[in-house]
């Protein structure tokens, strides 16, 4: 459990410098940090295609994480691995995959009214389901686990993972960690439409690190409390085929009191939902998108920045990246770490597109930094440090293999799908003719009478 004050405590050094920076230069789809980036280095190109990256891998996370959990269910109710019960094949799998990434693109291209309805859903059934979770779980297991074994205990699983050294076992534990505080600068990406975004903004940042905090803590414990045997939850032979750790963890739990895994099922259904709530957020995908073809930054940009006549939304974009996501997780068919690397490609586009505008902000003069409402002032470098040595930290680690040895079937392919789609691309073409934002509005903040909207034109 210490890894968790670990990766808060670091990512909180990168939230407050996001934060910083969004006060300063409040940009939506660009984003504050990316435009920030631009305006004062040259290493800013490769910033908002990895951030693009990075969030549409996000959505193949969810939808991953959704069909697993799905696949989970149907086991459960058709009588358990022990029992007969239907294990999805690959193929099926996939098509859960695709098919969830399909029914959330379809709501966000042509029912933006029901995606706003479902936020609303989406709010309360991540609270009142997570607290009935963190809840019920530990009063249900007949036993739990001490204090001690949960805040102590490390445990390695060498016959999973064929990792037999400590130090390589705990470096990798930060990783789920990581992912887990994936998207805390969402409201970054909407300051453009918030209404005193350099006050706002940094607000809604800084709030949400502390509430997934918060509950991801108590839902994480939750689990491990109710932990019956730690050694037969990942056993490919236990009722939910070592498929889904908390699945086993909640089956264990009910079906030890009652005899049944109807409870678990139920519950199960809730952590569903909060997957495929979270997989609506292709907006925001769509949206990075679409300010990336506004400035010319991916090819065909004419075509993924139209917007839809009717519903008044980036449509192209949003099927580019279900589309996108689609190929992410072909190697379903083939590899049994997909999530493992689609995990790595989300995190690493996500945490890594930040690093250029936090070392830009470490180098530069103070005199030339124009601080918003959110300032740090003296602590702004030391904090700057410890974010970008921790986002160098966490985008290599994240690259490393989690299974071994190593073979065809276990392969974390991140670098291949980083490096040679997004990397030699950059070097080879992009380089060459993306210039950074196009501007349309004046900026105004160096002359000190007022903000970006003062006096501008578009």
């Amino acid at each position: 459990m210490a890894r968790l004050f670990v990766v808060d405590g670091e990512s909180s050094a990168s939230d407050l410098i996001t934060t910083e920076s969004e006060g300063e230069t409040p940009y939506a789809g660009r984003c504050g940090g990316s435009r920030f980036s631009y305006d004062r280095t040259t290493a800013g190109g490769q910033l908002v295609p990895r951030g693009a990256i990075g969030l549409i891998a996000g959505i193949g996370t969810q939808a991953y994480a959704g069909s697993q959990v799905l696949q989970s269910i149907i086991l459960l109710c058709t009588g358990t691995n022990k029992g007969g019960g239907y294990l999805t094949p690959r193929w099926l799998f996939l098509l859960m995959y695709i098919g969830l990434t399909f029914i959330w693109a379809v709501l966000n291209t042509f029912a933006l009214e029901v995606i706003a309805f479902l936020d609303l859903i989406s709010m309360w059934w991540q609270v009142i389901g997570g607290t009935v979770i963190v809840i019920m779980l530990p009063l249900v297991a007949k036993t739990t686990q001490p204090a001690s074994y949960v805040f102590t205990h490390f445990e390695m699983a060498p016959e999973v993972t064929g990792i037999k050294s400590s130090a390589y076992a705990g470096i990798l534990a930060l990783l789920v960690s990581q992912y887990s505080l994936y998207g805390y600068d969402a409201a970054a990406h909407l300051t453009e439409e918030t209404k005193g975004a350099d006050k706002n903004g940094p607000i809604a940042i800084l709030s949400s690190i502390g509430i997934i905090t918060l509950f991801g803590w108590a839902y994480i414990l939750a689990l491990t409390f109710s932990i019956q045997d730690f050694g037969y939850l990942f056993d490919p032979s236990n009722e939910t085929a070592g498929t889904f750790v908390p699945a086993q963890i909640l089956y264990d739990a009910f079906h030890g009191r009652y005899n049944n895994s109807a409870g678990a099922i139920v519950l199960l259904f809730v952590i569903w939902g909060s997957f495929f709530f979270g997989g609506l957020s292709i907006t925001t995908s769509a949206a990075r998108v679409y300010a990336l073809s506004r400035d010319k930054g991916i090819p065909l940009s004419s075509v993924w920045r139209r917007i839809h006549p009717c519903h008044k939304v980036p449509a192209n974009a949003v099927w580019l990246c279900a589309a996108v996501c689609a190929l992410l997780g072909l190697p379903i068919l083939w590899i049994n770490v997909v999530f493992t690397a689609i995990t790595s490609i989300a995190t690493i586009g996500w945490v890594g597109g930040y690093a250029v505008p936090i070392f830009a902000r470490m180098v530069m003069r103070e005199d030339d930094f124009s601080p918003g409402p959110f300032y740090l002032r003296r602590a702004s470098r030391p904090v700057c440090l410890v974010a970008f040595l921790w986002i160098c930290y966490t985008c290599s680690v994240f690259l490393l293999p989690t299974t071994y040895p190593i073979s065809a079937d276990n392969f974390n392919y991140t670098p291949v799908a980083l490096g040679v789609c997004l990397g030699w691309w950059w070097v080879v073409d992009a380089r060459k003719w993306f210039k950074g934002p196009v501007r349309n509005i004046d900026d105004v903040h160096k002359n000190g009478d007022g903000g970006a909207h003062d006096n501008g034109k578009v």
